[in-house]
């Protein structure tokens, strides 16, 4: 995700780690380890979260929304900028923390498509240093997608995308809504549409709005009753089939698993190998010679 209009002085030093460049739509994850120093920030359509991965609490003076807070931050302590909030952090010692921000246009389609709200009555709150695990389980998740240096399903990022803002707007909102949760799964006949449509294109990026608009739903319920109807998640069941088909052409073909990686949807030989291996507990290879 690319920020447009921005405004900050970094940090000293890049991030160690960014999906930047990884093709992550809607939201940006990077890991920072910054000496002491200091910050001020402005993202105008990006809201921010920052969850502290620091191995012992730092004390940092934070100043945003016109409050000012000084205090320790330890592991798994987060923070939350709305945006258009410039915000200033001053720091003494090592900093080590995780930076999400998520696009204010997702926050205003899962208000809009998931809460059935206009987002222009809902407004996000500046918050200091607070715990909340259900944030810091999304973090730690989407980090350890970040680590695999983008092998990671791009479906299976929009899923974690949109419980991010779900969960923001219901917890971090001026107007907290409530969530209608469907019961029951997806209806048959739209099941068998979205089935067959991730099985005609396992070789594509497919996208979880792809799914969600084929019947007609927000993103979080189509995820939600999909995962009811037959026990997974999306990016679940399309890596299942991805594997499937990758055992059926490496038994029924003589392509070179280079080829067959493409055709079902993997990066590159590497990415089909690991996902392969856990899957079946063997490389391509040796499921071949078998």
């Amino acid at each position: 995700m690319k920020p447009t209009a921005n405004h900050q002085t970094e940090p000293t030093g890049l991030p160690i780690l960014s999906s930047q460049n990884q093709g992550w739509e809607n939201i940006l994850v990077e890991q920072f380890q910054h000496p002491p120093g200091e910050a001020n920030c402005h993202y105008s359509d990006e809201h921010t979260i920052c969850l502290s991965v620091a191995p012992r609490p730092v004390r940092l003076l934070q100043i945003k929304g016109g409050k000012t807070y000084t205090g320790l931050y330890g592991k798994g302590d987060i923070s939350i900028t709305p945006a258009k909030t410039p915000w200033f952090a001053h720091w003494d010692v090592e900093d080590h923390y995780l930076q999400i921000r998520i696009a204010s246009r997702l926050i205003d389609n899962v208000a809009r498509e998931a809460l059935a709200i206009d987002p222009e009555q809902l407004e996000l709150l500046p918050v200091f240093r607070t715990r909340d695990p259900q944030i810091e389980a999304l973090g730690m998740m989407l980090f350890a997608e970040l680590k695999q240096e983008n092998l990671g399903i791009r479906l299976y990022i929009e899923s974690l995308a949109n419980i991010l803002a779900v969960h923001l707007l219901r917890q971090y909102s001026t107007a907290k809504p409530h969530l209608s949760i469907y019961k029951g799964g997806l209806p048959e006949r739209q099941l068998l549409q979205v089935l067959e449509y991730i099985n005609e294109h396992l070789d594509q990026n497919i996208k979880l709005a792809d799914l969600a608009q084929l019947v007609g739903m927000s993103q979080f319920h189509f995820s939600h009753l999909f995962k009811q109807a037959i026990g997974m998640a999306p990016y679940q069941y399309l890596l299942q089939q991805r594997i499937e088909r990758a055992k059926q052409l490496l038994k029924q073909t003589n392509q070179s698993i280079m080829d067959i990686a493409l055709e079902c949807g993997f990066s590159s030989h590497s990415h089909l190998s690991k996902q392969f291996r856990q899957f079946t507990g063997m490389t391509p290879k040796a499921y071949r010679a078998n």
